[in-house]
């Protein structure tokens, strides 16, 4: 079991603007305020910077460092040394190797999830699953999962074992999950961890400027943040900011809490910088939403709002379309 909300730790690195060590340790400390209990991270998040920065945090809590967040991790995104070009591996060897280094900079034994980050196209899910199962064997890890996963690949490698979680991106403007992926996961008891659940700010009351936007290759890059698309999504969010307002929420919270009511299985995992925005994405935790609010969340931001795919080209290679 773990908080109805985690953290997004890909904002422990620069990923969506500068940040140091103590800004994010400072995040840490108050996710335990709060009680939030899982967190969420990756060996190529900053190259090693994020796992690195939940390892400093952990080493400072002395014997209860243990027992502080339930850790996951990914792995399966690589790097040529010699070209600098992303490819994906899931052999044995190397999601061996690197479990090591993410162990050894997180300054942990175990940690409590390990995730396919990518799958490679080179290693059926079939023998992925039956190495993640030897890694659990091990010790090493205590349950594993996938991120990016059509369901009928989930199907395929939970006859092999079960899967404690599939990740996908999942929030009032994208929801895709919801043609397949929703219902999967809460059939086979399969936990669905929704990053970016606040659309990458789009579903917040002060969304990302273009002139920050222009500081950040990865969103610079994406449709739903180029013009005429940025404007036009700006726009569209403004009756969902004043209905948050209506209900005394930040919209941060309000999309927080509808997704948390799409199911007993979804957990999000939103990420920031911000100790202040931390705060208002917990308080979506702690409403109650009445089928009736629902409905006007849903008619207020349809199906489809969104102007823009949610991927670029080359940003959509590695994870698995399914619909």
């Amino acid at each position: 079991m773990v908080s109805a909300i985690g953290i997004g730790a890909m904002s422990f690195s620069n990923f969506y603007g500068e940040t140091n060590e103590s800004e994010s340790h400072r995040l840490m400390s108050t996710a335990l305020d709060q009680g939030v209990t899982h967190i969420d991270t990756a060996n190529v998040y900053g190259g090693g910077v994020s796992e690195t920065v939940i390892g400093t945090f952990l080493a400072k809590q002395g014997a209860r460092r243990n027992d502080l967040f339930s850790i996951a991790s990914k792995v399966g995104i690589a790097k040529d040394p010699e070209t600098g070009k992303r490819y994906f591996d899931n052999s044995p060897a190397y999601l061996i190797a690197e479990l090591d280094k993410t162990l050894a900079r997180l300054q942990l034994d175990s940690i409590d999830l390990y995730y396919i980050h990518r799958r490679d196209a080179q290693t059926s899910i079939e023998d992925v699953t039956e190495t993640l199962v030897e890694l659990v064997k091990s010790g090493k890890i205590k349950s594993f999962g996938f991120s990016e996963i059509a369901p009928a690949s989930l199907r395929r490698a939970d006859a092999i074992h079960h899967v404690a979680a599939v990740q996908s991106e999942y929030s009032l403007s994208v929801r895709s999950p919801e043609m397949g992926l929703v219902q999967t996961t809460k059939e086979l008891g399969t936990a669905l961890v929704a990053f970016s659940p606040v659309g990458r700010s789009l579903l917040t009351d002060n969304p990302l400027t273009l002139d920050a936007i222009s500081g950040m290759e990865w969103l610079r890059q994406n449709p739903r943040f180029i013009e005429p698309n940025y404007s036009a999504n700006i726009k569209a969010g403004i009756n969902f900011r004043n209905l948050a307002a209506d209900m005394g929420l930040s919209a941060a919270g309000l999309a927080i809490a509808w997704l948390i009511h799409k199911g007993e299985h979804i957990i999000p995992i939103p990420g920031t910088r911000s100790v202040a925005h931390f705060l208002e994405l917990c308080e979506g935790a702690n409403v109650s939403l009445s089928d009736t609010d629902m409905r006007i969340i849903e008619d207020t931001l349809p199906i489809g709002w969104a102007h823009g795919d949610r991927y670029s080209t080359q940003q959509w290679v590695g994870p698995e379309i399914y619909c």
